[in-house]
């Protein structure tokens, strides 16, 4: 299996660059140059199915009625200004790149799409193949799916989203999600988005992504919000990892006060923000209490500003930073 590695590594290596080497980003609709990212909600979602990685599928929703019922909300954050949305869900958890097109070509909105599993919650959405296979062969499907496009579809991820259980250690089957991100990193370029919540959780993963040689500067801190302690920002921010407070949707107050920290500190070119929103939930009436799209802009932007932030600070979280995050050579 290292050997098919070693030859994923040497196709993409071989690969030709785009835009004459310029960054670019990895969309549903294809690649597009990082710069027409855009303003960009770097964690939110549009259908999640929670009924389990052994029972979901795309028989469970029909992508019309998803459409219908998403489109107001997605006009909603255009409206606002948003241009681009990284959309987290995913494989076995209601990942449909071709609902995401759709929308997108209806929306004028680009979406990124992922690559990756989701361990977290008791292994409920991870696939059997989880429990046999090696983080090399987690690795080549990934990869797999970064090279040729997920299933049948052509469209190719964006990010790696994975998730682990919270502990100041990893289980056996989170630490093999780990070291798959990591190969699928070196493989393709593509930016390790990993849910986490507490700091604790995030040191497991970065010691074993230094002990594979992965820059941490490709590595979000997904749910950094849920510390309590914000001196861990500072250690994250030292080691060069991405703080991810993406909850906005669930806690105004709380992210103004974490970000109000990370501006006095100094380090808000390390921190991401966005809603953690949406959710059409198949299986509930309507798709179930689906959350907009505009908390940031109603509610926590006008309280940042009123706390001393500049049109610089936002344009910086809100178009520089998910630009060098997501952007790829």
């Amino acid at each position: 299996m290292r050997n098919l590695i070693l030859i994923l590594l040497i196709l993409f290596a071989c690969q030709p660059k785009k835009d004459n080497g310029k960054e670019h980003i990895r969309t549903v609709s294809g690649e597009t140059p990082a710069s027409e990212m855009g303003m960009s909600l770097i964690h939110e979602h549009v259908l999640v199915d929670f009924i389990g990685a052994d029972s979901t599928g795309y028989h469970r929703w029909n992508r019309a009625e998803v459409v219908a019922r998403v489109m107001p909300f997605l006009e909603a954050a255009k409206a606002r200004g948003v241009k681009t949305i990284v959309e987290c869900t995913p494989a076995y958890l209601g990942r449909d790149p071709l609902l995401l097109k759709e929308l997108s070509e209806k929306s004028g909105i680009q979406f990124l799409t992922n690559t990756g599993y989701y361990g977290a919650v008791g292994e409920k959405y991870l696939p059997k193949i989880v429990e046999e296979a090696t983080s090399d062969e987690l690795a080549a499907i990934w990869i797999g799916e970064a090279k040729d496009g997920i299933e049948n579809t052509g469209i190719k991820p964006g990010f790696i989203k994975i998730s682990v259980n919270e502990g100041s250690t990893l289980n056996a089957l989170d630490e093999k999600l780990v070291r798959a991100a990591a190969l699928t990193h070196q493989a393709t370029g593509l930016l390790i988005v990993s849910h986490t919540g507490p700091w604790a959780t995030a040191k497991a993963q970065i010691e074993i992504l230094q002990s594979m040689n992965v820059d941490l500067g490709h590595f979000v801190w997904v749910h950094a919000q849920n510390e309590k302690d914000f001196a861990s920002y500072d250690t994250a921010h030292d080691l060069g990892v991405w703080i991810s407070l993406d909850g906005i949707a669930w806690d105004v107050p709380g992210h103004l006060e974490r970000l109000r920290y990370c501006k006095e500190k100094g380090f808000l070119d390390r921190v991401l923000v966005s809603h953690d929103a949406g959710w059409y939930r198949p299986g509930e009436p309507d798709g179930g209490d689906f959350k907009g799209y505009t908390a940031l802009f109603d509610e926590l932007i006008p309280q940042l500003k009123s706390a001393g932030f500049t049109e610089s600070d936002i344009d910086l979280l809100l178009v520089k930073n998910p630009r060098v995050a997501f952007s790829l050579e």
